[in-house]
């Protein structure tokens, strides 16, 4: 069976029954990770679904350098903070290959804003062995921009990495299907 040649609705029947697809399915994948009842059987199959495909993204990072395959970090982010009603902070640790040692979620806030400290950043990079990192966090309000706030943030955190030679690499901001990076947008 041939994948590539199917729509996302006849994929999503493939998973859920072609009833339940029919059901969920409005024009949007996205929407239909969020949208799932708890607890029901849709809702669990979408969701280990995504876990999988998280994990095989993980994977494929882990694999080849996270510089080299940016559509991969953006795709992996997405699926990290896709359903998360609250801030998260999310720091991919990378060797000195830029390979992903260790993808970790160290702050969880609430629905505006989330406390960093660049004391604990510095020491989960220094115990990763990390030589270069990337952080994202995401906006639960569905805005990519990033916030003064964040710019600061990022500022303060490479200059504390710097001290111990770790190098910043990029840090994202995630707002639903959105994902802006620092460093596209010459803030890094």
């Amino acid at each position: 069976m041939h994948y590539l040649n199917r729509s996302d609705l006849e994929l999503l029947a493939l998973l859920v029954g072609p009833k339940t697809a029919e059901k969920l399915y409005q024009g949007s994948l996205a929407a239909i990770f969020l949208s799932a009842a708890e607890g029901s059987d849709e809702h669990l199959r979408i969701a280990a679904a995504r876990e999988l495909l998280r994990r095989a993204l993980r994977e494929e990072l882990k694999r080849s350098s996270a510089l080299s395959s940016p559509l991969a970090v953006r795709d992996y982010l997405r699926l990290v903070f896709a359903g998360k009603g609250h801030e998260v902070f999310v720091v991919l640790h990378l060797d000195a290959q830029h390979r992903v040692i260790e993808a970790e979620e160290l702050f969880r806030g609430t629905l505006t804003q989330t406390s960093v400290y660049p004391r604990e950043v510095v020491k989960r990079a220094l115990r990763h062995n990390a030589a270069a990192v990337i952080f994202a966090h995401n906006h639960p309000s569905g805005v990519a921009e990033p916030s003064s706030a964040d710019e600061l943030l990022t500022r303060t955190l490479k200059q504390a990495l710097a001290l111990v030679d770790i190098q910043v690499l990029d840090h994202f901001v995630v707002a639903g299907n959105a994902c802006l990076s620092f460093a596209e947008r010459g803030l890094i």
